[in-house]
């Protein structure tokens, strides 16, 4: 039997979503709380072949990267978050209940937080258990 990892990297199709910037209200220090700044997020999902290989190059055969997106949207809109890993747990938990997808790995980081490092940020990794 195989470990879960080795199991994601044999039978799923990584899809990817890699350096979306978008202005969000997020911090916990008074000077993040008065303006939204960029946050750059990295998403991978991990679809099994059985359920992201199409059988006739039709878009509802696969994970379509607006779902993504569009997720990341809808959770900014809901107004200022304080910390990255309650924005990364959020995202997280709404890509996995996907039916298609069966693992997220998601990242965010602030570029624009300290003059003398690239970024801050936080990633997770969560995963469905696999059937028998």
């Amino acid at each position: 039997m195989l470990d879960p990892i080795t199991r994601l990297s044999l039978e799923c199709r990584r899809i990817f979503l890699r350096n979306h910037v978008v202005p969000v209200r997020i911090g916990a220090h008074d000077f993040e709380k008065t303006q939204a700044q960029r946050v750059v997020f990295n998403v991978e999902l991990f679809v099994p072949y059985a359920l992201s290989t199409p059988q006739s190059d039709d878009l509802a055969e696969v994970v379509d990267y607006d779902f993504v997106r569009e997720l990341i949207a809808a959770r900014i809109h809901q107004g200022h978050v304080e910390l990255q890993e309650t924005l990364c747990d959020d995202l997280a938990a709404q890509m996995l209940a996907h039916p298609r997808v069966q693992a997220v790995r998601l990242s965010s980081n602030k570029p624009d937080v300290y003059p003398d490092c690239e970024a801050v940020g936080v990633e997770v990794f969560r995963m469905k258990a696999w059937a028998a």
